[in-house]
């Protein structure tokens, strides 16, 4: 790793301002990027990878969220990054990408009526359900997490 002090003192223009920059550059280690952004929490049923959760109001653990039941199960916490039996502790994504399978690239998902947890390129349609968009494929294998608040259909 170089020294700060390559280029010091900085000229007051165009060529001291590049210098700080190859400076800065230089004295980084590795590029970090984030991929995702979640929680680590306990999940209160097994729940599967890619699967979509919902936290309970009394204590905080997770479960399979359903566009079918009620507003609280429809408030989607995240998305499961990991398969974890009930009473373990589950990473939930919130924004970022999650391994998934099957999806077509560049559809919307949503979340399921019919079946908790899971995700379906239709949105629900009946009264009674909510719309909660779950986010985008960003290919056949990677859900790209981008959770929006539930819309109650009447």
């Amino acid at each position: 790793m170089s020294s700060v002090e390559n280029y010091i003192p900085y000229q007051p223009n165009a060529q001291g301002f590049t210098e700080a920059l190859i400076d800065l550059k230089s004295t980084m280690p590795s590029q970090t990027v984030f991929k995702v952004t979640g929680y680590n929490t306990t999940c209160f049923e097994n729940v599967t990878q890619g699967q979509v959760l919902y936290s309970r109001a009394s204590d905080g653990q997770v479960g399979k969220a359903i566009a079918s039941d009620t507003l609280d199960k429809a408030i989607v916490a995240g998305v499961a990054e990991t398969t974890k039996s009930a009473g373990q502790i589950v990473r939930v994504i919130v924004a970022g990408i999650v391994a998934s399978s099957g999806l077509d690239f560049g559809d919307q998902y949503y979340l399921s009526a019919a079946s908790a947890g899971d995700i379906v390129k239709t949105p629900p349609s009946s009264a009674g359900q909510y719309i909660s968009r779950i986010g985008e494929a960003g290919s056949t294998g990677q859900l790209i997490v981008r959770v929006e608040p539930p819309i109650l259909l009447s």
